[in-house]
């Protein structure tokens, strides 16, 4: 159990979610962020506590509940306290998920056995509780995926989430690619650029990366990329907020040239400092730059 006291608006946030998906950083993020923290709470405490902390907001300001598989059967339970603990008190249910194959590597990095499968395979243990949480997860204010994330970007997440309760972040990941390796599986947009004049064909620039200062001036002299630079910006800044509505906490953007070296990363480049200038979290991966 953690404990921080302050002062506060009364928020009560109840944590759950999956196995291995990130709920200890994420708790211990709320924490940090001057939330009284319980870890594991008995479904059967949650009204009462409830109560407690509607009536001691002046001691407790802002309160966490990690409630999850632990709790075996009594879980079950959840969705029907919740539903009438939201009638009676502000309250947020926020549910925390990865993908399987990202569970999968998680248990198998740390060892640890599935609370429901010490004598059965993980993937069985996350089938299971797969199910019985599904009902839970209907019920989410707030789904956060952290299948892409680190530690830092989910502390990071957490923190512009609910420093500022009226934000909604999403983390976009700017991915430069090359065709010739490969589209990435998991961009949810892809560009190619390939219409964009070479540096690979200018003896003098070919050793550079995107990244080198003058590899970006010789790619930016042409009108065309500019142009595509302003009209992808105005696209994602008029789709990122629907993107955020819908629920999704991590966008990612692949830009492809031939060999992802030169020009995919100086616009991913680009557009991350573009975004991040309108107040947006992003990132740039370069997945081949060093081939």
């Amino acid at each position: 159990m953690k404990r921080r006291t302050t002062h506060g608006t009364g928020q009560l946030v109840i944590l759950t979610g999956l196995s291995g998906s990130g709920k200890s950083t994420v708790l211990k993020t709320f924490e940090d962020l001057g939330f009284y923290c319980v870890d594991n709470l008995p479904v059967e405490l949650i009204p009462t506590f409830s109560e407690f902390h509607m009536h001691a907001s002046g001691v407790i300001g802002r309160a966490a509940l990690l409630v999850d598989a632990r709790e075996g059967e009594q879980l079950e339970r959840l969705p029907a306290i919740y539903r009438k603990l939201r009638r009676e008190h502000p309250a947020t249910l926020v549910f925390i998920e990865a993908s399987d194959e990202s569970l999968l590597r998680r248990f198998s990095e740390t060892r640890r056995p599935h609370p429901l499968g010490h004598d059965r395979p993980i993937q069985e243990g996350l089938r299971r509780e797969r199910q019985m949480m599904a009902p839970i997860r209907k019920l989410a204010d707030v789904l956060i995926d952290t299948t892409k994330f680190n530690v830092h970007e989910l502390r990071h997440f957490i923190t512009e989430r609910f420093k500022n309760p009226d934000r909604r972040p999403l983390l976009v990941s700017l991915v430069s690619f090359g065709y010739r390796f490969g589209i990435p599986g998991d961009a949810d947009l892809v560009f190619d650029v390939r219409f964009l004049p070479n540096p690979h064909f200018v003896p003098r620039l070919r050793p550079y990366s995107g990244k080198d200062p003058r590899v970006a001036r010789y790619i930016r002299s042409f009108p065309q990329t500019n142009e595509f630079l302003r009209r992808i910006e105005g696209l994602l800044v008029y789709l990122i907020p629907h993107y955020i509505r819908e629920g999704k906490s991590y966008l990612t953007i692949a830009f492809g040239c031939t060999g992802g070296r030169h020009r995919s990363v100086l616009l991913a480049e680009a557009l991350r400092k573009a975004l991040e200038r309108r107040g947006h979290t992003a990132k740039t991966v370069h997945r081949d730059i060093d081939r």
